[in-house]
């Protein structure tokens, strides 16, 4: 291809890839090449509930959605004529729709507003036990325990707690795929959501109409699955005509617009990073945000112990998928440092210097070290086990809760700056026993490659290098989670045969962090060992 030529294909395949995490709505428009040109994003609410529910409105989010793409394209300087696909990504959560497409109550509140159960909420603790225990086949593809988080447990709640709304209900969609009904008018439900989330098998493309009957939801089986997903198909499948003329009038963008099949976020991060190690399978996709997900690629099935999966198609198309993570990540870094008594003061300073609280302690811990990996001995011996919100992996325990060690009566801003190192050790740690247990199990990998706005510091990177034991490689674009939904969009359009040629030529490496060798890797070796025998300690003492 000519420079002239790939300057034209550079023009016609202008691509938006939208991405609903649990505060924001954000958009990006990226080119071919991965060079994203602009983004915007817009707030979204989170309703908190009693225990820990967590709810959210399927109407503020397409209208966060909305605000976000026109921002993001005016601000690009790009006609709608020129975006040739969009593609949208985001958390795993469940939306209720009743008739028409009308917002249900999913909670106490009574208020059909509140139409989504978010993906953090854990009110159906009791129900996935239930299903756990009945130990039915299909769990060996969720780690052998489903979690509250997924979807099957929170059906049955809705059920046993709201029947008259389960029983009302029209859809029940996963975010993702809502946002691609809303677009399209196309029912048709993601391998990634489907099976990541709702017990999908994807390798035989059916849903176990055994396993629905036997946990108490028969009816959806009764039904030949027509609420939950009778369609089901790979990522950047393009759906139906493309926009239609409603979406594209809200969206600012032009009707027919190619379509591509969800993701949930984290696995948009995934496909946004891993192909830039060149070869999918050789590196694991580590998505740090709120919470934070590890998505690993492999030729044939792995099963590993409180690692979810292995799904099939779930992420790259024709692979397996395992996936672990942590249920609170960046929530637990902002959970512990703000419990600290100088955070106040430390979030002014940051506030006037245009800084967020976690980057401005970063910031002093690098002033403080004479390099970033010696960051770690400034944590004065604190120890934290940030399981905040329970173990996603690899013990699957929504019990599960945190620990911290070493507290003294230090007040002052140095003693804060040890926490947050500590606490960003902790997540590290937690990184390591995930690659321990994949390796056991036969799918070890030698490379991180990071995506998520709690990891975009070289501070944060190099540390969970050094705690995790594991080089960590980072984009070149600063939202490979965007760049993941715009990849959708450039398969639905046809920019791209298939995902695998979007991903080798959207995404390419930043920077690499190498884990530190000698007193280092000493200092973090001995640390992990506190890390376990702390975390062995709470589930000790779980209910005393």
């Amino acid at each position: 291809m000519s420079p002239s030529e790939a300057r034209v294909m550079e023009r016609a395949c202008c691509l938006i890839g939208v991405d609903i995490g649990t505060g924001s709505a954000r958009a990006g428009v990226f080119g071919s090449d991965g060079t994203m040109r602009a983004s915007a994003k817009h707030d979204i609410t989170v309703h908190h509930g009693p225990g820990a529910m967590a709810e959210q409105s399927s109407r503020e989010i397409w209208d966060a959605v909305c605000r976000a793409v026109r921002a993001a394209v005016a601000e690009a300087g790009v006609a709608p004529a020129q975006v040739m696909g969009i593609g949208f990504d985001a958390t795993c959560s469940l939306v209720v729709l009743g008739p028409g497409g009308a917002p249900m109550p999913v909670g106490l509140s009574e208020n059909p507003e509140r139409d989504i159960i978010l993906w953090m909420d854990h009110r159906a603790v009791d129900q996935a036990e239930r299903i756990n225990a009945g130990r039915h086949e299909v769990l060996d593809y969720v780690g052998g325990t489903i979690s509250p988080e997924m979807e099957t447990p929170k059906l049955l709640w809705l059920k046993e707690n709201r029947p008259q709304v389960f029983d009302a209900a029209w859809q029940f969609f996963d975010l993702a795929d809502f946002l691609s009904w809303k677009a399209t008018g196309d029912l048709s439900r993601s391998t990634c959501t489907l099976t990541c989330k709702w017990t999908y098998l994807g390798h035989e493309r059916r849903w176990d109409e055994g396993y629905f009957r036997a946990i108490g939801l028969g009816q959806l089986a009764d039904e030949g699955f027509v609420r939950i997903g009778q369609r089901v198909v790979d990522p950047g499948t393009p759906l139906g005509d493309g926009l239609t003329a409603k979406a594209a009038a809200e969206l600012g963008l032009t009707a027919g617009t190619p379509v591509g099949s969800g993701m949930i976020d984290a696995h948009a991060g995934g496909i946004g990073t891993v192909g830039a190690a060149g070869d999918p399978a050789a590196a694991m996709g580590y998505v740090f945000g709120t919470s934070s997900c590890t998505m690993t690629t492999v030729a044939e099935p792995v099963f590993v112990p409180g690692v979810w999966g292995p799904y099939f198609s779930a992420m790259v198309p024709g692979a397996w998928l395992i996936e672990g993570g942590q249920s609170a990540a960046g929530a637990a870094i902002e959970r512990l440092i703000t419990s600290h008594p100088a955070a106040p003061q430390a979030a002014r300073e940051a506030g006037e210097l245009g800084r967020s609280l976690p980057e401005h302690l970063a910031a002093l811990a690098a002033e403080a070290a004479p390099g970033l990996s010696e960051t770690a001995e400034l944590t004065r011996g604190l120890h934290v086990v940030p399981e905040f919100l329970g173990n996603r992996a690899p013990f699957a325990d929504p019990h599960a809760r945190a620990l911290i060690a070493g507290l003294g009566m230090e007040q002052g801003t140095g003693a804060l700056v040890a926490l947050y190192l500590a606490g960003i050790c902790g997540i590290g740690y937690g990184l390591r026993q995930i690659l321990n247990a994949q390796a056991a199990a036969g799918a070890a990998v030698g490379q991180v490659v990071i995506s998520g706005g709690a990891g975009r510091s070289d501070l944060v990177r190099q540390l969970l290098a050094d705690a995790g034991g594991v080089e960590v490689l980072s984009t070149r674009c600063e939202e490979p989670v965007l760049l993941g939904a715009a990849m959708l969009g450039g398969v639905a359009s046809g920019c791209f045969a298939n995902l695998r040629a979007a991903m080798a030529a959207m995404s390419q490496v930043g920077r690499s962090y190498a884990p530190a060798g000698g007193a280092i890797a000493a200092h973090h070796a001995a640390r992990f060992r506190i890390f376990e025998r702390l975390q062995a300690a709470a589930r000790g003492i779980h209910g005393e």
